[in-house]
């Protein structure tokens, strides 16, 4: 295995758990907080938990799960070539969408809404809250009970209001800090999956086009090249080639422009990565401006598609109709969040309660969203 770099995660320097326990016999700390995560009930929900299509609308698009799988591909590649910590950017990866709502980015905007009056509502605070809080498995503590590491990773964002809330997972947002290369590794790795397999589902569902696509830089040279090389190739096969492309072009930039930020800083330990004023990992000016218009172009033709937008839209009234159900009569949910809900609105009022109900909505899968809207709200399903 080769050495990681002085600068990279490592468990001996660990900031620990929140609740302290021994040490594991045959794996390293960061193992143990993936295995933690894949044995979830919060993982396992992310097979049925939409990418952009809702899940019943085919068995070929991405889901949140197989996006997080790709995600740590990406991640586990590059931290081995930066001689940083595979095993904590793995972990990144698989749990950065643990707290994501069903129907995707639509689904997070409506319960947000809903939130408004009681502290809003974000996907990446919720996923931390999943693994500190809501996953329920172990009789010494709640959550997952993982590494700081882990937890800094998983929270990519946040305001300082919030953070403020957090303890010490959301002082490096007060105090103006940078996460660990391994967290902001993850952060790009994501960005890179999920708009590159956009444009897959994209065109396989037809509601882009190569036509439209060779308006997108990144898109149009890689076309090029792979239309030079193999001009008689099945379009099925063009667009993996095509994709696979844009994928590497856009990781040798990442690692090149990271390795040239490396050596200009010179970083010794973690706590340098910590204290830049600005991520380290990072895209190289040219490369950033076409994944930004990569990133238009899926926002202008594909996110904004009427057949993407009559799905969003049904998503927003499902989650809109559920939770205005639930909050107005809390028997409606099933007797463990009844009790959990009465629990929260003692300690925290109206805004408790409102919690308790989001963070019900939030770990239903796609299709579960569906069948609780048929049996709250359809007299025929009485059960």
């Amino acid at each position: 295995m080769t050495p990681l770099a002085d600068y990279a995660a490592q468990e001996q320097y660990s900031l620990g758990r929140r609740y302290p326990e021994d040490a594991p016999k045959y794996r390293n700390e960061f193992q143990r907080d993936r295995d933690r995560i894949i044995h979830s009930a919060a993982f396992r929900r992310l097979e049925y938990k939409t990418q952009v299509f809702v899940n019943h609308e085919g068995d070929m698009f991405r889901t949140r799960l197989t996006h997080s799988i790709e995600v740590a591909q990406i991640s586990r590649s590059i931290a081995r070539i930066l001689h940083l910590n595979e095993d904590l950017v793995e972990t990144i990866a698989l749990a950065h969408d643990l707290g994501h709502t069903p129907f995707g980015h639509a689904g997070q905007d409506a319960l947000n809404a809903c939130m408004k009056e009681y502290g809003g509502f974000e996907h990446n605070l919720q996923s931390l809250r999943v693994v500190d809080e809501l996953e329920d498995r172990y009789a010494d503590f709640p959550g997952l009970n993982l590494t700081y590491e882990s937890r800094e990773g998983i929270l990519k964002h946040c305001s300082p209001l919030k953070a403020k809330e957090l303890g010490d997972v959301g002082l490096r947002f007060l105090n103006k800090q940078q996460p660990g290369l391994e967290a902001q590794v993850v952060n790009l790795a994501d960005e890179i999956a999920y708009n590159n397999h956009d444009v897959d589902d994209g065109l396989r569902a037809g509601l882009i086009s190569f036509e439209q696509l060779r308006d997108v830089r990144l898109f149009d040279e890689q076309y090029h090249h792979v239309k030079t090389a193999y001009p008689e190739l099945a379009e099925r096969r063009m667009i993996h080639e095509i994709i696979r492309r844009m994928i590497n072009v856009l990781v040798i930039d990442l690692i090149d422009q990271t390795e040239q930020c490396l050596d200009n800083v010179r970083p010794e330990t973690i706590q340098d990565i910590r204290q830049q004023s600005s991520p380290m990992v990072g895209f190289s000016a040219p490369v950033r401006e076409m994944s930004l218009e990569l990133k238009q172009f899926l926002r202008n033709h594909l996110y904004r598609h009427y057949r993407v937008h009559r799905m969003t839209n049904k998503a927003s009234r499902i989650i809109n109709a559920l939770f205005d159900a639930f909050i107005n009569d809390i028997g409606l949910l099933p007797p463990d969040h009844q009790e959990t809900s009465r629990d929260y609105e003692l300690e925290q009022g109206d805004s408790g309660r409102a919690r308790a109900v989001a963070d019900y909505i939030a770990g239903m899968t796609d299709r579960f969203a569906i069948t609780e809207y048929e049996r709250v709200f359809n007299p025929v399903e009485l059960t």
